[in-house]
């Protein structure tokens, strides 16, 4: 993606489906919603759906930058989805690959397509840290660097980090290991995970924040620093909060209520990946 900053920080659309009614968050039509999002200091969105023509030319006429997602099951997808997305414009697009069950030789083959696909189209697609993927693996994932330097990922470590509990084995362990892969990060999806849990709560400017929190700024700052240790001018590295709703259990209930307003949620996200930029900067 291109742009004067070199952090971007983009709103996934997904995440304000199902918003509760109590919630400080936007509600309703497409246009009202992308108009919070910008006044609220975001750089653009990410679809998780594709976009209408109509719904294209509101974030042109908001100067919004925008972003794509989807899933590659067979080596065909790569071509038709970049081919789809470059057509429509987007600037860049993350990809869940595979179901996870593939052997080594039909993952190479995905991961050969999505780089072809990237490189054919001129348009960044980032493979995802996500369970039932390919990349649900630590280990399986930089083992896939060591055969294709050239991988670029989109970051959603809420999934290795309660599914592969990264704190079971000594956090500070796993973290070394998969240096290869945070040096290829170019895409963040914002979420903070505990080792129980995929999608927690996090207060803002609290003092005694849980380990779980310092573990997602060290990751998130050591992908900027890595970034910006590559970086052209004009390079971008893009962070997204994707906190998605109870219906598809990644928001705690209690009692039917949210744990928290993904909204504000969101915002503090943002806050905190500002605050792991300027870290990364500064060192």
């Amino acid at each position: 993606m291109s742009g004067g900053t070199q952090l971007r920080c983009l709103m996934n659309l997904l995440a304000l489906q199902s918003l509760p009614g109590d919630s400080a968050g936007p509600q309703g039509t497409f246009q009202h919603c992308v108009e919070a999002i910008h006044a609220s200091g975001f750089d653009g969105v990410q679809f998780v759906e594709r976009a209408t023509p109509a719904e294209l030319a509101v974030c042109r006429t908001l100067n919004l930058q925008i972003a794509a997602s989807g899933r590659v099951n067979a080596p065909a997808d790569a071509d038709t989805f970049a081919e789809q997305v470059a057509g429509d414009g987007f600037e860049a697009a993350t990809l869940h690959v595979g179901w996870g069950l593939e052997d080594d030789g039909e993952a190479f083959r995905l991961i050969e397509s999505v780089l072809a696909a990237s490189s054919r189209w001129k348009i960044p697609l980032y493979v995802e840290t996500h369970r039932a993927t390919i990349c649900q693996d630590m280990w399986r994932t930089v083992n896939f660097v060591h055969h294709f330097p050239d991988m670029r990922f989109n970051g959603d470590f809420s999934h290795w980090y309660t599914g592969q509990e990264m704190v079971y084995g000594g956090f500070d362990k796993k973290f070394d290991f998969i240096e290869p892969v945070l040096q290829r990060v170019r895409f963040l999806h914002g979420r903070i995970a505990s080792p129980g849990c995929i999608q927690v709560a996090v207060l803002r400017n609290a003092l005694d924040q849980p380990t779980y929190v310092a573990h997602f700024r060290r990751l998130w700052t050591e992908c900027f620093r890595n970034f910006l240790k590559s970086a052209d001018a004009g390079d971008d590295i893009c962070f997204t909060p994707e906190l998605l709703a109870q219906d598809i259990y990644y928001a705690r209930s209690f009692r039917g209520k949210e744990e928290s307003d993904r909204w504000e949620q969101s915002l503090i996200l943002k806050e905190i990946a500002e605050s792991c930029f300027l870290c990364a900067q500064s060192s």
